[in-house]
């Protein structure tokens, strides 16, 4: 009696492994892939296990109702064994989950939807999730009060996704490092039009819903992609070397943007000489109403601006390219390399065509400044709210002035050349930078640099 009392709650054990199917199953190899891959700013961010290559995102959307119906799938590799995983996903109803085909059990917590496979996946295995979806995507507040996800506007909608917002409308490992190539299709009724990153490969009718697929070749950060709804005028032309460029405005700003949209080429021309070749297959950008977002948004190969850009933003957008977009942030601590190398490429912009020279706005900025870009070191904002403060953009690039001063035009153009061509479409962080400007430049010596301009607190002694 006393041993049949014994083997009660192992026995219950067993059921209960059997029921559950969790990780502790008898012969499961594999381990939870984890959520969030601890970026210093936002930790849930992300996730572990596995890196993905491809989304391919089926989208239908109807502004009048804001219901979105999605389908996600998503190419991946694990890089561990795993008996589950985690994707990153605000809000909406998820329909269904298929891992190679077979249907997965998941739950939800937060943003975390975590997806338990049918069978475990073996570390360097590549495997297919389907996410089907649906519902009314939201509106994000970003820790700076910005606004970002799924942004309804009064004709359409505008998706922005830096940093998290992304997760409003598709599932994903949503932090920048790993980045992944992308087939957008977004079906809505046909008196609206669909634009996103890369190139339109194909627009497809079904009685009165009209399908555009948008294709991006090169691998991006979830942060970057987009999708912008609503009765835009598509203008297609070339760049430098026949680049397409290709350009969506609302026909409220059209007449306003012309001039400064006929830039584009010229600008692209000017930055492949100072920046080194342009990072992707396609450029342009979309141009939505002044109240459909609050900020312009380096989305990558077609940038997003709230009514019509002036030519200092448009340089800044499309620099973002190189730096930010191609050369990605390791993390969110590394934002001073995407908005430090923008804001001196409207510096160098400014210097070639009879405005102020670089030395000209760093001593301005230096002497008269507003107070605020002395507020942290530019590498080491001091929360989530300011990782897109006045020190990132503009401290961050004096930075970069800093560095010119010390090893002359020639070596600089080659560095900042360099640079985007060692980390092209990948990503890189402030320490891989450093190590970078000093194996180039040997002899010289940075330690003031970056002792207390990218790291110091307070205003530098010595300009």
């Amino acid at each position: 009696m006393s041993r049949s009392v014994r083997l009660v709650p192992a026995l219950a054990a067993l059921l209960a492994l059997a029921l559950t199917g969790t990780a502790c199953d008898a012969g499961v190899r594999g381990a939870p892939g984890g959520s969030g891959v601890g970026d210093p700013y936002f930790p849930k961010a992300g996730n572990g296990g596995y890196d993905v290559g491809h989304y391919s995102l089926a989208l239908d959307y109807t502004p009048a109702t804001r219901r979105l119906t999605g389908t996600a799938v998503i190419t991946a590799r694990a890089t561990r064994d795993l008996s589950a995983f985690d994707l990153d996903l605000a809000g909406l109803h998820v329909d269904s989950v298929d891992v190679e085909g077979e249907k997965a059990r998941w739950n939800r917590t937060g943003q975390e939807l975590t997806v338990r496979p049918h069978t475990d996946l073996s570390k360097g295995e590549t495997f297919r999730t389907t996410v089907r979806y649906s519902g009314t995507p939201r509106t994000l507040t970003d820790p700076d009060g910005s606004k970002e996800g799924w942004l309804p506007t009064t004709d359409g909608a505008l998706a922005l996704g830096e940093p998290v917002g992304s997760m409003a409308w598709f599932p994903g490992n949503h932090h920048p490092s790993d980045k992944a190539t992308y087939d957008i299709a977004v079906t809505v009724p046909t008196a609206f039009k669909a634009v996103s990153n890369g190139e339109q490969t194909d627009r497809t009718t079904k009685g009165d819903r009209t399908t555009y697929r948008w294709q991006s070749a090169q691998p991006m950060a979830s942060y970057l992609a987009t999708v912008a709804v609503g009765r835009y005028d598509i203008a297609r032309t070339t760049g430098p070397h026949g680049l397409p460029v290709v350009t969506a405005v609302d026909p409220g700003q059209a007449e306003a943007s012309a001039g400064v949209l006929a830039k584009i080429p010229e600008i692209l021309d000017w930055a492949e000489y100072n920046f080194g070749p342009y990072p992707f297959s396609s450029a342009g950008v979309i141009v939505a109403r002044p109240g459909d977002a609050g900020y312009a948004l380096e989305t990558q190969t077609r940038p997003v601006f709230p009514g019509p850009p002036d030519v200092s933003t448009l340089v800044h957008e499309l620099a973002h390219q190189w730096y930010g977009d191609s050369v990605g942030p390791a993390s969110w601590r590394d934002m001073w390399l995407n908005e430090g190398f923008a804001t001196y490429a409207e510096w160098l912009y400014d210097e070639d065509h009879d405005g102020p020279t670089a030395q000209e706005t760093f001593t301005s900025l230096y002497e008269d400044g507003p107070d605020d870009i002395w507020a942290f070191p530019p590498a080491r904002p001091t929360s989530a709210a300011h990782i897109s403060g006045a020190p990132v953009y503009q401290r961050g690039a004096m930075v970069l002035h800093k560095i010119r001063q010390t090893v002359g035009d020639d070596t600089f153009y080659d560095l900042v050349q360099g640079w985007a061509a060692a980390h092209r479409h990948g990503t890189a962080d402030t320490a891989d930078f450093v190590r970078y400007v000093e194996r180039k430049a040997p002899g010289k010596d940075f330690g003031t640099i970056w002792k207390d301009w990218l790291y110091g607190d307070g205003k530098p002694a010595h300009a």
